[in-house]
């Protein structure tokens, strides 16, 4: 080696150790002394808890999706979205939020919990993480599940056919509720149940009830396996319009999203099919889900037809059309995750199904009771609804009576409700007046573009599976 060649070994020697330490020096300076390097659990739970409810009840997933497919709400001006008239922009909120926000958190905090030896942790991180999952399959069908949280492994996850992820999220809640400790390892960061682990634990068993009848159509042994052990104690289910999943929302700006909404925008009515439903059955919620009209009109209550013209709905003028109620427009108003009333539904339908041995139309009554008692209706006109022909339960179709229960009880629970009323296929609605879909409903929300353009080769897989790609293709649990 020559002289000349040394030297310039040595030099470039030099300019890489010099190089080096430039670098870890520059990555000194840039460390922020007062920042954590270790995430905390009860700020990604609080986080997390907190975005999944606005989405819950925000315009994407809720607003300008499922509560009118559903028709519970209704549009009087710009009225597109109302028509099934998808945005684009909506569906993929929903799918990005989730993915990047609520199941990323969900899963530090799960991981958080396994490093400090704190199972509680674990398992709430599993509860939400399973009931996130269980509501993104329900609005797109086949998604990524098995591999979707991985992404230094996965970047490009695969699909998950619905079965298979159902699959999953009961094995989760049921170890989630395995790992619960009711003795020790207290969490921080709880903003649904405040730290009461029992509560949790009905959350877990009560979510496991509501999957299990998801498959039911499908798979009714395990529904029934399912089913017949946690209902095995009902101690071991949401027992109580107290013990209610929900998270409170506190004064702006911390309000609740439809809250937020209504303070500039004014295009939501309550649905013709929710008001007429209401006014046949003499229900005392009518006045609780709806406002009267701002002008005085013959009936006091008009809800709007779903998916009319931009000009038909707007010659119904706003002050003669009736708003959602008061309670369901305040700024501390909860998002409701899991309520007892469903639970009591739930039990009902596996009792008419044969997979436990109560009473169907007793559990039936006590959730109609139950959800009377959330909105605080009065017991003696709680016991007069009661007696009404047209409430009395019908063993010979309990789909309806169910179906048509669970839809009012579930009123602004757009997503829970869409997927209750796809199942039972009741009540019997009449798709948008002016819909785009040759008279149907939609049945799926289509995947958002940017997995058409970023995941190419999974997508295509999962259409191939499912069925093409748009709002009429039925998802697997979703078979009559």
């Amino acid at each position: 080696m020559t002289i000349k060649n040394i030297f310039k070994g040595v030099i470039t020697l030099a300019m890489a150790t010099s190089l080096s330490a430039c670098q870890n020096e520059l990555e000194k300076i840039n460390k922020n002394p007062n920042e954590s390097t270790t995430a905390q659990p009860e700020y990604l739970l609080a986080n997390a808890i907190k975005a999944n409810a606005d989405l819950l009840l925000g315009s994407d997933a809720s607003m300008e999706t499922t509560t009118l497919f559903v028709q519970h709400w209704a549009k009087i001006q710009y009225t597109d979205v109302d028509k099934y008239v998808v945005n684009p922009t909506n569906v993929q909120n929903i799918w990005t939020n989730y993915y990047t926000q609520s199941l990323n958190d969900y899963a530090e905090v799960i991981k958080i919990g396994q490093k400090t030896n704190n199972p509680n942790y674990q398992a709430v991180g599993l509860i939400l993480q399973s009931w996130s999952f269980q509501i993104l399959t329900e609005l797109y069908g086949n998604i990524p599940y098995s591999q979707a949280l991985n992404i230094d492994q996965y970047l490009t996850p695969q699909y998950d056919e619905q079965k298979d992820v159902y699959a999953g999220v009961l094995a989760n809640l049921k170890k989630a509720s395995d790992l619960i400790d009711l003795n020790s390892n207290p969490i921080k960061g709880d903003v649904i149940y405040n730290g009461n682990l029992s509560r949790w634990k009905k959350f877990a068993n009560s979510l496991r009830l509501r999957v299990a009848l998801r498959i039911a159509d499908r798979d009714p042994q395990t529904a029934k396996t399912v089913i017949a052990e946690v209902a095995s104690n009902k101690n071991n289910l949401i027992a109580s319009n107290d013990e209610i999943a929900q998270l409170a929302y506190l004064a702006s700006p911390n309000q609740n999203p439809v809250a937020r909404d209504r303070e500039t925008r004014d295009d939501y009515r309550v649905s013709k099919s929710v008001i007429d439903k209401l006014v046949s059955l003499n229900d005392p919620r009518l006045g609780i889900f709806a406002n009267k009209t701002a002008d005085a009109t013959p009936a006091g209550y008009i809800g709007v037809t779903n998916g009319l013209p931009a000009d038909s709905a707007s010659r119904l003028g706003f002050s003669k059309t009736s708003k959602l109620g008061d309670y369901f427009t305040a700024a501390t108003t909860p998002a409701i995750f899991l309520t007892y009333s469903e639970v009591l539904f739930n039990l009902s339908e596996a009792a008419q199904r044969g997979f436990i041995s109560d009473n169907a139309e007793a559990l039936y009554k006590q959730a109609i009771t139950a959800s009377l008692q959330q909105f605080k209706v009065g017991t003696a006109d709680i016991a007069q609804y009661l007696t009404q022909t047209s409430v009395a339960y019908d063993a010979t179709n309990y789909k309806k009576s169910i179906g048509e229960q669970k839809w009012l009880a579930l009123f602004s629970q757009g997503q829970e409700a869409y997927t209750e009323w796809r199942r039972l296929d009741y009540p019997k609605l009449k798709p948008a007046y002016a819909g785009v879909l040759n008279g149907s409903f939609p049945l799926r929300l289509t995947y958002p573009t940017g997995e058409q353009a970023l995941n190419t080769a999974n997508y295509k897989a999962a259409v191939a599976k499912q069925g093409t790609d748009n709002l009429l293709t039925k998802l697997w649990f979703d078979v009559f």
